[in-house]
């Protein structure tokens, strides 16, 4: 499999760590895929007996597995959401960062989609999440000004969408990626409480990728062969300790009327 550089394999380590009303704190290994969503018509001939795009193998990606869900052009999807966010970009290389499909099974509780702009530079960042009720959104962040997102920049955003029974939809998000020493990093505070100094919940993800190889994805799902089923049971086991433990449970609101929460730049005087 020679995936010239357009897909690369991402080992890494996901961090969550909730501050109240009780101390919770977890992590495990992972490996997600980073793909050049742009360059997705390369992809025909980059499959092995491992691995394929669109195509039934131990490990794939497919397109109905994102965006609008129907197998269509991701970067069309993507376009519209920059679209309703009023993200005017001269739209260069893409790089979508998500768990892949584990035989069979995939469940994504949040991709990054990073846009670079054709000077590429990054633009814009679309977190794109799932609920385990079948619900999905898009947060679409921008610079405040608009321009470049430098490297661990803050994006906020005002929370829209029902994750967790044991977070209500309030609060604001501040989202950062960083890209260093080949090392790459999705960070995500929720800060529910104005008044509060640290946020109700820190997650991470980080780790290291390289281009995509077959001995490299062997050895990936030689180590976590049942990652992907592993993220939903980990999701229900962390739901049950905070339950234990009392962590207030709230009952799921309705969806939003709409998929797409922007975070609009400030408007300068």
């Amino acid at each position: 499999m020679n995936a010239d550089g357009l897909i690369e394999l991402m080992r890494a380590r996901v961090l969550h760590a909730r501050t109240r009303p009780v101390s919770h704190r977890f992590t495990y290994r992972v490996f997600c895929l980073r793909l050049r969503i742009d360059q997705a018509p390369r992809y025909d001939g980059r499959a092995s007996w491992l691995f394929g795009v669109n195509r039934r193998r131990p490990v794939a990606f497919h397109f109905a597995d994102h965006g609008a869900r129907d197998g269509g052009d991701p970067m069309a999807w993507l376009q519209s959401r920059l679209d309703i966010a009023g993200a005017d970009i001269d739209v260069g290389a893409v790089w979508l960062q998500c768990f892949p499909r584990l035989f069979g099974h995939v469940f994504n509780p949040v991709s990054f989609w990073h846009v670079h702009d054709t000077h590429g530079d990054l633009r814009a960042l679309v977190a794109e999440v799932n609920n385990t009720f079948g619900e999905r959104h898009q947060y679409v962040l921008r610079a405040p000004d608009g321009g470049v997102i430098q490297d661990g920049q803050v994006l906020q955003s005002d929370k829209a969408f029902h994750v967790s029974p044991f977070c209500v939809v309030t609060g604001v998000y501040r989202f950062r990626v960083e890209h260093r020493n080949g090392t790459h990093a999705a960070i995500i505070d929720y800060h529910d409480d104005p008044a509060e100094p640290q946020p109700l919940l820190h997650t991470a993800i980080r780790g290291p990728s390289a281009p995509l190889t077959t001995a490299s994805l062997l050895r990936a799902v030689g180590a976590m062969p049942f990652m992907t089923l592993g993220v939903v049971l980990r999701i229900h086991w962390q739901a049950l300790r905070l339950f234990l433990l009392k962590v207030p449970f709230h009952r799921k609101p309705p969806a939003p009327a709409t998929e797409v929460t922007a975070a609009p730049p400030r408007k300068h005087p």
